[in-house]
């Protein structure tokens, strides 16, 4: 067969599954079907190879050419025919609307109505009835994309403006991708519904696929379109339009935005099972081995046709879902949308690099639309140091496959280092030791003044991990079940085991999870984010990529991430704002004994408490830790065999072999030696540590020099390079990577409840020190550079006392502080010198703008201590009670009670004037008439007294 005929064939195939009916030009009947495909069919300049019918008229024409020919060289000729047809035949336009250029195993298409109208690479033909629909347009996608009216600001914040503007700019000159990057936390989704809103309504787009990356994400996601009104219209986003969060693998046409997993997509577009719920709501930041069945290739679809979608918005774009899903993208006819707060080098790639928006967390602080975050390190010795346990033991054996786990007694002496920790070993008492420190320092140093435990995220290593961390937790805190929930997929679902079935017809047993009738894990989220109860929250992934659950303050690693990008998503569970009125519904102000509120509390930080050293190992590439991302043992041997041969590398793959020759068995470690061609384990790494060792490089290089020479730098990395590629040759055999691959994946994990760990430190790490020094330093040269322009420096700097100032002053000064470059707030000085200066501090302040008075007077004199302005100012109205006590002044129990609040409200607001007792409190019992009856013509005095003596 010629090359013209196979692609032939393949041609005639794929326009037949896509619903054309293939005839010869000889022997076509129009009456045949609604689409027929009609071969060799004359024209002015020649047969065309397929003329496409759609309702009896001409509608495009398909040219063939042989697999490998280039497409983009014939597009004159095809479009040729389109213009050359008889005058006399029925067309829908003329030239024909719609050009196909095709091999069969690549294709693409040109929509002649479009303005500009390009060729683009499409998976397969258009359905007759989709042409049909779409010629039917009034207008087309990419022409209305042209013309979108101007976008109105309404709720958008000026960031999320932007961001659509710049994207529609994109569509608008037909560019199929667009990355947009948004700090978590700046409103993603609520764009994206306003993207969404403007596509559909002015766009005409008929279909928006909506992904996400977990179902309950999808949920969240369906419950903020529904309540999404678009600016100018009087109804909801669902009122206007269809919307469907399927839970079926089935996509109803009439629905103009579907909501679904990548997941749940690729099945309905494959004609799979349904999808199990564990690979629905397993995040896939977790990479492919967090589902249970690999991709098959894309095939064609006719109830899902490539042409079904026209725009796919694919929100928090990690790399799985380009890497192990990317067919399913590339397999619609759409343009595709990016949403992402860590955009890797492979996402802006696969977006042809064309990231239209990019908004940073330090931009999103700096906007108030997240807050900023510290570090607070909890180092335990077994953290630290590892741990022993004795022969004769019995300890806990859990498949890394399975996580099935058994008990075993230790035949030798167990020892492990801390590299070995949450790798090969478990300890089960350092969750114990971390949650104990945890508990100890939370309202002491991690939110001082705090009487209830702030909302709070841990992550834990897995489903397991997670049920000791909420036993723990609950018992630490001698508090109940509501206290401290576990929100993870096994949540309120049992294990059972079952029979299934593989394509060759092999029956064996997998491990299902049912609902029992018991709280799900969506139950438990729903109250974590609305109510009083939980305030722990112990989670594996469930919540950590997108969920939004602003009242949370804190956020616990006591697991280990291996992904830079995942750990940013983590982290990013934190970092929404929320204001002090909606944060109160879940986290109560602080209530003197009579139940008066005191404080209404803000959320003006949130703290990553790092018991695992995540903070330093996962190497977050934003924020105070700015480190690489820690590597896998395949993608250390993925750079080692691509020839890399930088000592990082070399460094990190002698770690990782050194701490997988601790749990492999004698038959393993003979079948290394088998395959290194008879060098054991333990010599191939101590090749590799040699190979960037100081010493031994300099002796390398002093090979070739005389005795009495000293080698150059360039010398020195000319002999490292020699050492590292001696030592990493043995690793180029990928049979002993796969080796040692296997091995690390089928040895088990050692699960140690015998050890007693031990707190060694707990405090912020050196990156919280660093910025609260920045920050400080920044503050010093703000009060140096502004001491004569505000009045509120200058009472400070000419020796008054704060009795002279006015609080209209000091507001001043914090409004000029929350500007940038400063940016900062009383709240955040105070932490920043309870970070750098513990000792010196009394109390906890910066909470009240009054605090002011005590952190400029502690910056200009650091002597001087820190104490709460209103705390300052309770002291020295017990010393003037007791002055007047000692002078023979006696007050009634009603002036007391007044003198109390009088008091009170000076530490709130400096000073207290007559006109003030016309408000709040003095306002409801009986305002300055009732103080002038209570203190007659002693009034004005007291007033003044007061203000000069506890204002001081």
């Amino acid at each position: 067969m010629k090359p013209e005929e196979a692609a032939r064939e393949i041609i005639d195939a794929k326009l037949t599954e896509a619903g054309w009916c293939v005839q010869t030009y000889d022997e076509m009947n129009l009456a045949a079907g609604d689409g027929l495909a009609v071969t060799e069919f004359p024209g002015a300049h020649g047969p065309a190879d397929y003329l496409l019918y759609v309702d009896c008229k001409a509608i495009g024409v398909v040219e063939a050419k042989p697999v490998g020919h280039t497409l983009k060289g014939v597009e004159g000729q095809s479009a040729s025919y389109a213009e050359g047809l008889d005058k006399n035949l029925p067309v829908w336009s003329t030239p024909l609307p719609f050009v196909f250029e095709s091999t069969g195993e690549v294709t693409q298409f040109t929509n002649w109505l479009e303005p500009h109208a390009r060729s683009r690479e499409v998976f397969s033909f258009f359905r007759p009835e989709s042409l049909r629909t779409i010629f039917g347009r009034e207008k087309q996608l990419r022409g209305a994309l042209r013309e979108m009216p101007e976008l109105v600001q309404g709720n958008l914040w000026p960031k999320q403006h932007t961001a659509i503007e710049k994207l529609e700019r994109s569509l608008a000159r037909g560019k199929p991708k667009a990355l947009i990057q948004m700090a978590t936390g700046s409103g993603k989704t609520f764009t994206a519904a306003n993207i969404a809103y403007r596509l559909v309504r002015h766009a005409h787009a008929r279909r928006i696929c909506f992904l996400v990356d977990r179902k309950n994400l999808g949920l969240q996601t369906l419950k903020e379109f529904q309540a999404f009104q678009p600016p100018g219209e009087s109804q909801t986003f669902d009122k206007l339009f269809n919307i469907d969060h399927p839970k079926k693998s089935q996509f109803a046409p009439v629905n103009n935005v579907i909501i679904t997993t990548i997941q749940r997509l690729y099945s309905t577009l494959t004609g799979g099972p349904e999808v199990e719920e564990d690979d629905e709501e397993r995040s896939s930041f977790e990479g492919p081995p967090a589902f249970n069945k690999p991709p098959v290739p894309v095939g064609y679809n006719a109830d899902l046709p490539p042409e079904f979608f026209d725009v796919l918005i694919v929100d928090e774009c990690h790399r799985s879902i380009y890497s192990v899903w990317g067919d399913v993208l590339k397999y619609f006819d759409a343009f595709t949308i990016g949403l992402t707060a860590t955009p890797s080098k492979q996402t802006i790639a696969f977006f042809d690099q064309n990231l239209v928006m990019e908004y940073t967390h330090e931009e999103a602080v700096a906007d108030r639309v997240n807050v900023p975050y510290d570090v607070y390190e909890i180092r335990t010795q077994i953290t630290e140091q590892g741990s022993d346990v004795d022969a004769g033991y019995y300890v806990g054996k859990r498949s890394r496959k399975t996580r099935k786990e058994r008990q075993a007694q230790l035949d030798d002496d167990l020892s492990y280092d801390s590299k070995d920790l949450d790798n090969a070993v478990v300890a089960v008492d350092q969750i114990r030791t971390v949650v104990q420190a945890f508990r100890d320092k939370l309202f002491s140093e991690i939110f001082p003044g705090r009487t209830e435990v702030p909302k709070t995220i841990i992550f834990a290593k897995d489903d397991s991990h997670a049920d000791d961390i909420v036993d723990i937790v609950r018992d630490e805190f001698g508090l109940g079940n509501d206290f401290c929930q576990k929100i993870t997929y096994r949540t309120g679902r049992m294990r059972t085991t079952v029979k299934v079935k593989d394509p060759d017809g092999t029956e064996r047993e997998e491990v299902k999870y049912v609902k029992t009738k018991g709280k799900t894990g969506e139950d438990v989220l729903t109250a974590f984010r609305n109510s009083f109860n939980p305030r722990i929250a112990v989670t594996v992934d469930m919540i950590a990529t997108g969920t939004d659950v602003k009242p949370v303050e804190i956020v616990f690693f006591m697991r280990t991430v291996r992904s830079g990008n995942y750990f940013e998503q983590m982290k990013g569970r934190g970092v929404r704002v929320i204001s002090p009125d909606e944060l109160a519904k879940t986290t109560p102000p602080i209530e003197n004994k009579d139940g008066e509120i005191l404080k209404k509390l803000a959320k003006t930080r949130f703290v990553i408490v790092d018991a695992v050293g995540a903070c330093k190992q996962c190497k977050s590439e934003r924020g105070p830790v700015d480190r690489q991302p820690s590597k896998t043992l395949k993608q250390v041997f993925d750079h080692i065999k691509a020839g890399g041969t930088d000592p990082d590398a070399v460094s990190a793959l002698a770690g990782k072999l050194s701490r997988l020759a601790h749990e492999m068995s004698a038959d393993q470690v003979d079948d290394v030696q088998k395959h290194a061609h008879g060098k054991t384990l333990a010599t191939l790494i101590t090749d590799l540590m040699k190979s960037t060792n100081a010493d031994g490089v300099h002796a390398k290089a002093m090979e070739t020099l005389p005795a009495d020479a000293e080698p150059t730098d360039e010398q020195l990395n000319e002999a490292e390079q020699s050492l590292i590629r001696d030592a990493v040759r043995p690793f180029y055999d990928p049979k002993l990577r796969d080796l040692l691959l296997d091995i690390k994946l089928a040895n088990e994990q050692t699960i140690d409840r015998i050890s007693q760990d031990q707190l060694l430190n707990a405090g912020y790490s050196q990156e919280a020190r660093d910025r609260a020094k920045t920050k400080i330093d920044s503050f010093k040269k703000f009060i140096e550079d502004n001491r004569s322009e505000l009045t509120a420096l200058q009472v400070f700097y000419s020796g008054m006392t704060a009795s002279r100032l006015k609080f209209c002053d000091l507001k001043e000064v914090a409004n000029r502080i929350a500007k940038p470059p400063l940016s900062t707030t009383p709240d955040d000085l105070w932490r920043c010198y309870e970070t750098l200066e513990k000792s010196k501090i009394e109390g906890k302040g910066g909470q009240l703008v009054t605090d002011l008075v005590t952190l400029i007077r502690h910056t200009l004199d650091p002597s001087t201590p820190l104490l709460p302005f209103e705390e300052m100012v309770q002291e020295r109205y017990a010393i003037w009670r007791q002055q007047q006590a000692a002078a023979g002044v006696e007050f009634t129990a009603d002036q007391s009670e007044w003198l109390d609040k009088i008091a009170e409200h000076i530490g709130n607001s400096l000073a207290i004037e007559l006109e003030d007792f016309q408000y709040d409190w003095f306002g409801q019992r009986g305002s300055l008439g009732r103080a002038q009856e209570l203190f007659g013509d002693d009034l004005r005095r007291i007033v003044d007294e007061l203000n000069e003596a506890l204002a001081a």
